[in-house]
């Protein structure tokens, strides 16, 4: 894999994008320069961990079944969290639905 312009392997830039959620994702967004691969992940990081942050916060406030929606919204970011770190370090371009296509466009 090629250095990325932060001076890490791309694949190692495109985990740490994932590591603390939207804000490791928004400091590899504004850090990198050249790796298009690294830009993606962080974008995919951005809007998947703050859409995610969102819809548990709205179901919080909702009593008894919004406080199940939300566990389980909590349980899909940890599975998803898991997954897109270890396909951004064996340097696949792994998209989600919409929200991939979404990261590919504005990070480019």
């Amino acid at each position: 894999m090629a250095k990325s312009s932060t001076g890490l392997e791309e694949n190692v830039a495109g985990l740490l994008c994932y590591i603390l959620g939207w804000v490791s994702g928004l400091v590899f967004f504004l850090i990198e320069k050249d790796s298009k691969f690294v830009k993606f992940h962080a974008m995919q990081s951005i809007i998947t961990f703050v859409a995610l942050m969102i819809i548990m916060w709205i179901a919080n406030v909702i009593p008894l079944i919004g406080w199940l929606i939300g566990g389980l919204v909590g349980l899909l970011a940890l599975v998803l969290w898991i997954i897109l770190m270890i396909k951004a370090y064996q340097g696949e371009k792994f998209k989600l639905p919409v929200i991939g296509d979404l990261a590919e466009k504005w990070s480019a």
